[in-house]
């Protein structure tokens, strides 16, 4: 598959190396652990630095509510600022997009994998208050689950138009968007193609590459909601998307219901999507193709948080299950299907995102949780949230 840094030996007496999770069907989905306790590289350069001490004092002047400017204090700044990972990181790399953006809910992305075990202390309280997952706490092994118990949530067709399961996977030996360079992009856009370009049956399609797309045929498939855009000013600010569009592209399969993008913002986003709101088919062709391309690709994993991406909004799980559904009686009050949403940990966007009605009553409906639970719990929320509003909807349709 070509000449791929490799990522140093990893083994530990708790973790051995590579850990293969348990999977659909009992195929396993090989992952390579990396150590919560990650020695770190050498110290930042003076330029460095500088830049860390400018960036910080700003933020620490700014009216930013982020959770970077909440829990970096002066004490863990002076701490984390000397620090660098085997890949070269340092805590600029993290926290630059919130140095720049004060708006940022967040701030911090991490640019490698070992950017979570090296600057844990700041990490790990800002992913225990987004996900309300504490420094102590342990994310459970791969469970699939059972997709057959996921039956058709509207056979008739009158509510939900389309449903959408997605997942994000960091493939070993290479770093994330920042440290990526033009080689190692090209390389693992390589490599993935390749594995991707071998898939059987309902997944098997054809791996487009960005880089001299036609650009009618390139935004005719964004506007399809098919491929990605270039990232916004907050991903543009964390430097993930240098060197775009190389190492960039999309899978797709003949009935572009099972999809692949490349070097978006994480090294893989593997999603499933069709019509309907059949969420058991949806979901299980997702975890067909992900087994499928785990047998040729490995994938990080970590001891505690479970599968690792870019952003530490997106841990563990990384399963994001959504649904665009249409709730014109129920959806008339915001608060009350706000509330029903979050007793299944569900989140609801309208027509002008999060906390916004919709004229028609369309919502965008997905699952909030993806760390410290099972993937199909995760799904089997969503499936359960929908279920109920569903049923409430059609029984107010009869008052």
């Amino acid at each position: 598959m070509g000449d791929r840094p490799q990522c140093p030996p990893v083994k530990t007496a708790q973790q051995p190396d590579p850990v293969c999770c348990s999977a659909l069907a009992g195929q396993p989905a090989c992952c390579v652990p990396i150590k919560e306790k990650r020695a770190a590289g050498p110290t930042p350069d003076a330029d460095v630095l500088e830049k860390l001490r400018r960036g910080y004092e700003r933020l620490q002047l700014s009216s930013s509510t982020s959770l970077l400017r909440k829990h970096l204090t002066r004490e863990l700044f002076d701490r984390l600022k000397v620090k660098m990972t085997q890949h070269g990181s340092s805590l600029l790399d993290v926290v630059q997009s919130g140095f720049q953006h004060y708006d940022s809910n967040v701030g911090v992305y991490a640019p490698d994998a070992d950017a979570y075990s090296v600057f844990s202390q700041l990490f790990d309280p800002i992913i225990a208050e987004y996900h309300g997952f504490g420094p102590t706490d342990v994310h459970p092994p791969l469970d699939w689950g059972n997709p057959g118990t996921l039956q058709d949530l509207d056979p008739e067709n009158k509510y939900i138009r389309s449903t959408r399961v997605r997942c994000g996977r960091s493939i070993a030996g290479y770093p994330f968007n920042p440290m990526m360079t033009k080689e190692l992009y090209k390389q693992m856009e390589k490599e993935a193609s390749e594995v991707l370009s071998q898939l059987d049956g309902v997944h098997a399609g054809k791996y487009e590459t960005l880089r001299g797309m036609n650009p009618r045929y390139q935004k005719q498939l964004i506007n399809d909601h098919y491929l990605f855009k270039e990232g916004d000013r907050f991903l543009i600010a964390a430097k993930s998307c240098e060197h775009w569009p190389i190492g960039r592209g999309i899978f797709m399969n003949e009935d572009k219901t099972f999809l692949v993008w490349v070097g978006e913002e994480d090294h893989l986003r593997i999603i499933s999507m069709q019509m309907g709101g059949h969420l058991g088919e949806v979901y299980k062709r997702m975890v067909d193709g992900v087994n499928k391309i785990g047998r040729k690709l490995s994938f990080v994993r970590h001891p505690r948080l479970g599968f690792l991406t870019f952003c530490p909004t997106n841990l563990g799980t990384t399963v994001r299950a959504s649904v665009m559904i249409r709730l014109p009686i129920i959806g008339r009050d915001m608060a009350q299907l706000e509330a029903l949403a979050e007793r299944y940990n569900l989140q609801v966007r309208g027509s002008e995102g999060e906390h916004t009605a919709s004229a028609d009553g369309s919502y965008d409906i997905s699952n909030k949780r993806r760390l410290g639970i099972t993937e199909f719990q995760a799904v089997h929320e969503m499936y359960s949230g929908l279920r109920e509003m569903i049923y409430l909807e059609e029984l107010r349709s009869q008052l």
